[in-house]
């Protein structure tokens, strides 16, 4: 699935949505109640609604429907919630580049849901991958900030994220950097 999307929409997505994927899985392989292949399908395939272009949010109502006519209700689900640690429709960066209909589809959805912890797993690597690789979530949130501009939710989303950190950090008895590979290196630009 991923292969197709590249070859539909190429670019640093692809390479992110891998990093964001192979994230999960570490993370994953450390908590005792999450399926490690399940966290690496979900992050690779989180991003899949690129598949068919460049478009701003409106990616993740079309990787909602895409992974729906396939048949993966999970994975359409993180297609949408992927971007919301906040849980507010309003609190994303870039813009709703989609119908009434879809937006309000994607507001009720949102009310509707308890985040689970692959949910906030998901959201959490996605703010630890870079495409070049793993990175410290302050230079991801500045990457994408700089990238789309911020709103009067950003804060709050932020702080969302770092309580997903803590989230797993406990889960897990250690830091989520302890188990991702250059992590410094791809947050400083350092070679060793």
């Amino acid at each position: 699935m991923l292969n197709e999307g590249s070859r539909l929409n190429p670019g640093p997505w692809i390479e992110h949505s891998i990093n964001v994927g192979r994230a999960a899985e570490l993370i994953a392989e450390q908590d005792e109640k999450l399926d490690k292949n399940v966290a690496l399908v979900l992050g690779m395939l989180h991003d899949i609604g690129r598949r068919y272009g460049v478009t701003s949010m409106r990616h993740s109502i079309d990787g909602y429907n895409y992974a729906l006519e396939k048949g993966y209700d999970l994975l359409g689900r993180i297609c949408i919630t992927h971007s919301f640690p906040y849980k507010n429709v309003d609190a994303v960066f870039g813009k709703w580049d989609c119908t009434d209909e879809e937006y309000n589809f994607v507001k009720k959805y949102l009310e509707d849901i308890e985040l689970s912890a692959y949910d906030k797993l998901i959201q959490l690597c996605d703010a630890l991958a870079l495409p070049s690789g793993y990175c410290l979530m302050e230079k991801r949130m500045m990457d994408v900030a700089m990238r789309h501009g911020v709103n009067e939710y950003t804060i709050k989303k932020w702080k969302a994220t770092f309580e997903i950190q803590r989230y797993f950090e406990e889960r897990i008895g250690k830091s989520i950097y302890s188990v991702l590979p250059d992590v410094v290196k791809n947050t400083f630009g350092l070679t060793f």
